[in-house]
Formats: C-alpha cells, sequence, structure tokens
C-alpha cells in the first residue's frame, strides 16, 4: 500500500521500519519539529522517528500544524492509500482523516477503550492493571474513539513504563504489519459504550512521593514514572529519584512516622530485622501502612545507584524525615 507515516517518538519506530520491510510504499512521513536539545539543550534535535526515516531514505515532514489549507493540500497531493498514525502528537483535522482512500489508521497503546488519552500506559500501571495492550483504530473526530481493526494483548506486570512501552512498541509493529497486509480481513469493530477511561497527560507535580498514601500505590508510581519524569522526593535537602522500589508490610504498633528514611524494616512475616551498621542491606521509606523498600535511586546530577552504594556516602540522611 501507499503509506503516509505519522509519528514522533521512540514508540512509533519500529512500525514505521516493519512497514518499510514489509515493501509497503511510504509516500511521505510526518512528524513534530525538531526541538531544541543536546547538552545545552539548544541545539535542534530531530525526532526519533525523523531521524529512522532518514536513515531509510525517506521523504521528511514537519509542519507545526496541519490546520492550513495549504498543508492540507500538499499532503491529500501524497495520494496516500491509507495514513499511518503512531503517537503523532498533533490533532488530525478531518480534511487529514478523509484524505488517504482508506482514510487513517492509529497505533494505541491501551485495550481500548479503557485509558484513551495522552498518557495510556503510565495511567494503566498507577490504576494497578494487569493487561495493556496496542488497539489498531480506524480513527475519527473524536479522542481515540474510532473503530476497533485489531487488538494484541500483554502483560504489565513489575514493568516500568519505559519496558511496557518497548514491548508495545514492537506489538504494535506486527499489529500494524497483519493490518496492511490484508485490511480486509480487519474489519471495523465499534468500541464498547462500557469501560471508557481517560488518560490524562501526566503532570510533573505527580512524581513526587508522598507517603501518607498506601506503599502499593507509591510502587506504582516509581513504575510508572520510570523513566519519566522520575519518581521523588526531598529528604535533607537532597532530591532522591527513586527508579525502582517495592513494598514491605510492617506491625500495626510500629510507630514510626510517614516519609522517615530508615535502615531497619519488617519483613512480610512482621518480624523486625536490625540491620547492621555495615554493610547496609535495606533502604527503606515508612509510610502509613507499611514500608516503600528502595532498590535504585538517583541523586540530582548523580548517576543512578543501588540502595547499598547510596547508604555509602549518605548515612546522615538515616532517620530524617522527607520534605512535604
Amino acid at each position: 500500500m501507499r503509506i503516509i507515516f505519522m509519528g514522533t517518538p521512540d514508540f512509533a519506530v519500529p512500525a514505521l521500519k516493519a512497514l518499510h520491510a514489509a515493501g509497503h510504499e511510504i509516500a511521505a512521513v510526518y512528524t513534530q519539529p525538531p526541538r531544541p536539545g543536546g547538552r545545552r539543550g539548544k541545539e535542534l534535535t530531530p525526532s526519533p522517528v525523523q531521524k529512522a526515516a532518514e536513515e531509510l531514505g525517506l521523504e521528511v515532514r514537519h509542519p507545526a500544524s496541519l490546520k492550513g489549507a495549504d498543508e492540507q493540500a500538499l499532503f491529500a497531493a501524497l495520494r496516500a492509500d491509507v495514513g499511518v498514525v503512531a503517537a503523532y502528537g498533533l490533532i488530525l483535522p478531518q480534511a487529514i482523516l478523509d484524505a488517504p482512500s482508506h482514510g487513517c489508521i492509529n497505533l494505541h497503546a491501551s485495550l481500548l477503550p479503557r485509558w484513551r488519552g495522552a498518557a495510556p500506559i503510565q495511567r494503566a500501571i498507577l490504576a494497578g492493571d494487569e493487561d495493556t495492550g496496542i488497539t489498531v483504530t480506524q480513527m475519527d473526530a473524536g479522542l481515540d474513539t474510532g473503530a476497533m481493526l485489531h487488538v494484541k494483548k500483554t502483560w504489565i506486570g513489575n514493568d516500568t513504563a519505559g519496558r511496557v512501552t518497548e514491548r508495545l512498541s514492537e506489538l504494535g509493529a506486527r499489529a500494524i504489519v497483519e493490518v496492511l497486509g490484508d485490511l480486509s480481513a480487519y474489519p471495523p469493530v465499534p468500541q464498547p459504550e462500557e469501560g471508557v477511561t481517560y488518560a490524562k497527560k501526566i503532570d510533573k507535580s505527580e512524581a513526587r512521593l508522598d507517603f501518607t498514601k498506601s506503599p502499593f500505590e507509591l510502587a506504582r508510581q516509581v513504575q510508572a514514572f520510570n523513566p519519566s519524569p522520575g519518581a521523588y522526593f526531598v529528604v535533607g535537602g537532597e532530591r532522591i529519584k527513586v527508579l525502582s522500589a517495592s513494598v514491605l508490610n510492617r506491625e500495626a504498633s510500629e510507630d514510626t512516622e510517614p516519609g522517615t528514611l530508615v535502615n531497619r524494616v519488617y519483613s512480610t512475616t512482621g518480624v523486625a530485622l536490625s540491620i547492621p551498621f555495615r554493610p547496609y542491606k535495606a533502604l527503606a521509606v515508612s509510610c502509613t501502612e507499611g514500608y516503600l523498600k528502595l532498590h535504585t535511586v538517583q541523586r540530582a546530577g548523580k548517576k543512578a545507584m543501588s540502595a547499598v552504594e547510596f547508604m555509602r556516602g549518605n548515612g546522615e540522611l538515616i532517620g530524617l524525615k522527607a520534605e512535604e
């Protein structure tokens, strides 16, 4: 088929490469304009999709908007059979949706109608969903409301949002190749009216850990915000990013204030463990209902390190309470 591909982040790259490898004709690749980046944050950096498209020798376009008549005419002039959209980042006007003979098809990283919107992977993890997946839809004017063509399901488990995204990107690449291999074999099915949820964009303020919450909820925050924006807390004036963590229960009689950094934890059976001063075997933060055990952390401007490594150089922080 003759395809216009529209995508921006790493998530979309496997789908572009898979369609190209499958022999489809990529008429043009649309992506977000280069953004400031680099070490100094001033160099214009092309998107991952632009880099991949240029390596494949494909034409790349990155208009700031598709609302103008001129851009819409340029798009229609490509005379594509189908538009494939994967995390493009711009709203498509109806004229764009209608231009390809088979319309536009979207790769969405959730099991629709659950988690329509901007941050489906993170929201699924935060909600404690066991599964997620890829839904291929026939796009319409709504927000991820189009009829479903194909669904592929996968687990979440204890994987971070980064690892789930990588897995879904590969799953999406396989799904779109299957659909475009024989479009007639995938008739559109309307989305169910029940079970609709919305995955609003992640706000950076959500990444700060509140230790009055359940450690289970906090562990999901750590999982959902790795790699970005990164769950964190502040103790002793130090901003500590938490890259991996788990839950430890504690006895109801324990009176450590929530938010206290400790190196004495309780096992899941409720037996108190007194951790020797050297070597450190555990690092945790007291919560309302237990402990959040920290496995991998990162100080501002430093490399990620294990909890044991952190404790060797920051023992003075033990016993301090996280700032609110």
